[in-house]
This record gives structure tokens, C-alpha cells and sequence, in this order.
């Protein structure tokens, strides 16, 4: 009788062993946060035909799905704007409870070096910083560094609230952005970190986009291999991106442009892909702010102000923004240690276009240029109360004439534009200004901040 009785036993544990196979990617977890005042998709995997079951603490209903043939499943749940912490109870043959949820905003940051940095790794003031991270409304999640030939359906990562220790292992730049956001809004934010240091643009979008254009197929046959990270365009899209794809996001920050100074002619055409793929496979345009690349000495004359220009010009896509980093740049290091300056101006960039806050967020952006007789008339866009930096009032402008040739021109602020005379230039054909791989801009405006290196054809 006993051994019937212990076979009976063991039958039915294997039976709910069996059946016990409702699982989550590991974007949903304990500690996580939801983007709130939205419709956010809680997927995962489960038996063929089972009935998967979803409560919330802040909804009286519960929902339900089948799940398909394939053993996935999927629901959409309403997010309210709540500051408790909340709890996810998700049901089928077994149950999963996901305990300590927060409903905040959520961002996505990725990039190379600059954003994955770390308070651990050097930043300025970083033992206050460090001191002062005990802060259980921010939470981060870091996608551990992966490669995959083909998209994945997770990716490894877990979400962990704001703590000394925490925080000086995360990306500084997103903590401090993540900081201001909490500060001034009063809510919560959750903060993804997947970047990869020394790693080009080609690698974070779909291999696809690149192998059906010509000219970015050239491009990326440019890169030379390095020991540190992958060239293969997709690889880190398709293990640290396209996992990511359905959870829902309040936008992008990106810092990334200096492993792509071997094919600086193409970084537009290569930017422009990459964002638009990526607000493709999430089916939405979310905002995309990026971070311009900081002067510094690459070896040449112009390929890091080619990749500067080239983040400027993205600015005409809807939804980006663009914050400047070559006033609190190191022209002797690539990984400028001021992470704070970078992560507050995306704050207020954040703050003003999305949550209608009063920040000063933007910064001179060259609009147009006039000819007026022996003069140019050089506008910019945010141009109240231009001045010159006090300690470099020297011109950075140069004009170039039919035969191409750029020469130092001098120059006058006045009533919120600059004069340039063109006297000694026949016929002139084209501008630019602070146009060197180590030139930093020396006219700011009534923000404090400074006007981006530029070249633009005179018609």
C-alpha cells in the first residue's frame, strides 16, 4: 500500500511539474518599474491551450488570455499614475507573484564607453555622488553583454532599486538623468542600461538594415576588428536590444559616435538607420535624445567633428534631441569624467519636450546663413543673448570661396547673430565653424550652453 501510495505521489509531482511552466522574460521581476498613464504588454511563455490569468494591486479586474500553439502569450494592462509599490500576479498551472512593482517613467539608455561609465570607474565628485544614491524611486536594470547571430527572446539582466552599491556599478550619466527626473516630477524611474564600450552604431540595429543599403553595407565594411567588442552588424541588437522590443518605454538616450570615426562621411545615413529602426520594431516614435560626442585628438583633422556635424544634422528627424558635452569634454581623455553635466542636460532637455517643464535645454543651432554685400549673416535657432566665452573670444569661423579653400575669417556678435566679413574671400561658397577634431565652441547663449561645430554650403 505504501509503495502505490508514494507512486501516486510521484506521478502527481511530475504531472504539476509538468504544468508548471508559466515563465517570464527577465525584464519582469521583482523591483521592476512600468511605464505608468499607459498600456504596457506583459508577455512570456506557457503550455499550448493553457489560460494565463493577470491581477494587479491597483485594478479590481483580472485578465486572461489562451495561450497559442507556439507557447507563447501576451496581455496588455492600463497603468495608472500611482507611487506605492504594487504587485503583478500572474497565474496558469503555476503562479508567478512579481512583489515591490513601481509605476513611474521608463528609460531605455544605450550607447559605447560613455554610457556604460561608472561612478566605480571615475567621475567627477564621484564619492558624494556615490553617498548620496540611497534612493528606492529609481531602479536600474543592466543588460549583462551578450552577442547573438540571430534576435533572442531574452536577454540576462535584474532590476535593483538605487543604493550606494548599486548605483556606483551603473551607468552615471542615466543615474544622474534618472535623479533630476525623480526630483522634479515626484515619480518614479526605471532605468535600462544596455551599452557596450568601443562598440560602432552598426552592431545596435537590425544586420537587415544594413545588408539591403549600399551605402551602409560600405560603411560597415570600413570598421576595422578590434579585441574589444563586436563589429558584425546585429550582433548586440539581437542579444541586448530586440528582447527589449515590446516593453514599453518613455524614450531613448543614446551616447555613442566614437567608434564610428573610420566611416565619419557615413554616420548620418547610419544614425538616421539606426533610429528609425529601432522605432520600428517598437512600433512607436518615441523621443530619442542623444548626446554629441566631445572633442578629442583622433589622429586626424576631421573624423570626430565629422561624427559631430552628422549628430547635428539628425536633429531634423521628429523626436530628437541633441545635448552638447564639448564645453565639459577632455580633450586629453575620450571618457570625459563630468558625467553629470551630460546626464542633467538630458534631463532638461527631457523635462522640457516631454513633461512641460521651464529648463533651459537647448542650446545655438545653426538655422541660416546671409550674404550681405562684404559680410555674413550667420542665425542660429535659441540664440537669445549670444556671447563669447570670456577666456577664447578668437573667431572659429572659415569661409570658402570657388576654389574650396577654407580661410580664417573675422567676426562681431550683434543683436543675437554673428557678422562675419568676407571681404578678402571671392565669391564665398560654404561656412563652418569650430571645425576640428579637438576645436571647442566658444559661443554660448543666455542658457549656458554651447553652439554646436557645423559646416553648411552658402546658396
Amino acid at each position: 500500500m505504501r509503495k502505490i501510495t508514494s507512486l501516486i505521489l510521484l506521478t502527481l509531482m511530475s504531472t504539476v511539474e509538468a504544468f508548471s511552466n508559466v515563465s517570464l522574460p527577465s525584464i519582469f521581476s521583482d523591483n521592476m518599474v512600468l511605464q505608468r498613464n499607459d498600456e504596457v504588454k506583459i508577455w512570456g511563455w506557457a503550455k499550448p491551450g493553457e489560460v494565463v490569468r493577470i491581477s494587479t494591486t491597483w485594478a479590481a479586474d483580472t485578465l486572461q488570455t489562451k495561450v497559442g500553439n507556439n507557447g507563447t502569450w501576451e496581455i496588455l494592462l492600463s497603468t495608472p499614475d500611482v507611487r506605492e509599490p504594487q504587485e503583478i500576479t500572474i497565474s496558469g498551472y503555476n503562479t508567478v507573484v512579481l512583489k515591490n512593482v513601481l509605476l513611474g517613467e521608463v528609460w531605455l539608455v544605450s550607447g559605447q564607453s560613455n554610457m556604460e561609465w561608472t561612478a566605480a570607474a571615475g567621475i567627477d565628485n564621484a564619492e558624494e555622488a556615490i553617498a548620496g544614491a540611497e534612493n528606492d524611486q529609481i531602479r536600474f536594470f543592466t543588460v549583462l553583454n551578450r552577442t547573438a547571430s540571430c534576435p533572442q527572446q531574452d536577454l540576462d539582466g535584474e532590476w535593483r532599486a538605487s543604493t550606494p552599491e548599486t548605483m556606483k556599478h551603473f551607468s552615471a550619466v542615466a543615474y544622474f538623468f534618472g535623479k533630476k527626473l525623480n526630483e522634479e516630477l515626484g515619480v518614479p524611474v526605471g532605468l535600462i542600461n544596455s551599452s557596450w564600450g568601443g562598440t560602432p552604431a552598426e552592431v545596435w540595429m537590425p544586420a537587415e538594415i544594413i545588408e539591403k543599403n549600399e551605402e551602409l553595407s560600405r560603411a560597415a565594411k570600413m570598421l576595422p576588428e578590434v579585441e574589444y567588442g563586436p563589429r558584425d552588424p546585429g550582433m548586440l541588437y539581437n542579444a541586448m536590444i530586440s528582447p527589449l522590443t515590446p516593453f514599453k518605454l518613455a524614450g531613448i538616450l543614446w551616447y555613442q559616435g566614437e567608434s564610428n570615426t573610420e566611416n565619419a562621411d557615413h554616420y548620418e545615413q547610419i544614425f538616421s538607420a539606426l533610429i528609425n529602426s529601432w522605432r520600428q520594431k517598437w512600433n512607436y516614435e518615441f523621443p530619442f535624445y542623444y548626446a554629441q560626442i566631445a572633442p578629442y585628438d583622433y589622429g586626424d583633422n576631421f573624423s570626430g567633428v565629422k561624427v559631430r556635424d552628422a549628430q547635428r544634422r539628425v536633429l531634423k528627424m521628429p523626436k530628437t534631441g541633441m545635448v552638447m558635452t564639448s564645453d565639459i569634454g577632455d580633450l586629453d581623455d575620450i571618457h570625459p569624467r563630468n558625467k553629470k553635466g551630460v546626464g542633467l542636460r538630458f534631463a532638461n532637455l527631457a523635462l522640457h519636450e516631454i513633461y512641460e517643464k521651464e529648463t533651459a535645454a537647448y542650446f545655438p543651432l545653426f538655422e541660416r546663413v546671409e550674404k550681405k554685400g562684404s559680410k555674413l549673416q550667420i542665425y542660429f535657432s535659441h540664440a537669445d543673448e549670444l556671447e563669447l566665452n570670456s577666456q577664447d573670444k578668437k573667431s572659429q569661423f572659415e569661409v570658402a570661396g570657388t576654389d574650396g579653400r577654407f580661410e580664417p575669417v573675422k567676426m562681431k556678435l550683434k543683436n543675437n547673430f554673428i557678422e562675419l566679413d568676407v571681404k578678402n574671400i571671392q565669391d564665398p561658397k560654404a561656412v563652418r565653424y569650430s571645425w576640428g577634431n579637438t576645436s571647442v565652441s566658444n559661443i554660448f547663449n543666455d542658457a549656458g550652453l554651447p553652439a554646436s561645430s557645423f559646416t553648411e554650403e552658402i546658396k
